[in-house]
């Protein structure tokens, strides 16, 4: 009887010990991040400040290999950054380019090109990619500036910039492209 009792104690700590030692993945190769606008709202935020909009999107990695035209193809849709689509939520209505989106939650897709790139808004949320991208859920379309950045980014960012009153540039930048993409509130 003891040595039964013993064998299902053991048996029992065993099993024990093997479902608290599960194994948790490794960090993603192009983790997840945040931008908020303004871009101090995160970390500095004051008492009856309200943030205009946050980005969520995933960071890919340049790793020596060619960005313009071959990780981000030209004229093809791309999911602007890397695993499940990039989403924004507007907190209020914003005007990209001059055209006015309500707030809400979007996805964001582009369609890069050499001097400008067509960001579009999407209804459609919680992608993976754009494997499954329709054009008919576009909800706006603009078209942003594209130049040479002042230095090669490794990881692909998104920030804002503040350009005076009610108005700010979303930047998108990889490698040396850089994306302005102007906006008012």
């Amino acid at each position: 009887m003891k040595i039964l009792s013993l064998f299902f104690l053991l048996t029992l700590s065993f099993c024990i010990s093997n479902a608290q030692a599960q194994s948790f993945r490794g960090l993603d190769k192009s983790p997840l991040d945040v931008a908020y606008f303004p871009d101090n709202f995160a970390h500095d935020r004051k008492e009856g400040d309200e943030a205009v909009m946050k980005v969520t999107y995933s960071r890919p990695q340049k790793n020596n290999r060619e960005v313009a035209g071959n990780l981000i193809p030209y004229g093809k849709v791309w999911r602007t950054g890397a695993n499940e689509a990039t989403e924004i939520k507007l907190f209020k209505d914003v005007t990209f380019a001059g055209k006015k989106l309500a707030k809400g939650t979007y996805s964001v897709f582009s369609i890069p090109g050499e001097s400008e790139w067509t960001i579009i808004f999407s209804s459609d949320l919680d992608y993976w990619g754009s494997y499954k991208y329709k054009e008919s859920n576009d909800v706006l379309r603009v078209t942003a500036k594209v130049s040479k950045g002042s230095k090669s980014i490794e990881a692909f960012t998104i920030q804002f910039e503040e350009d005076g009153s009610s108005k700010g540039v979303m930047k998108m930048a990889w490698d040396e492209v850089l994306v302005e993409l102007p906006f008012t509130y």
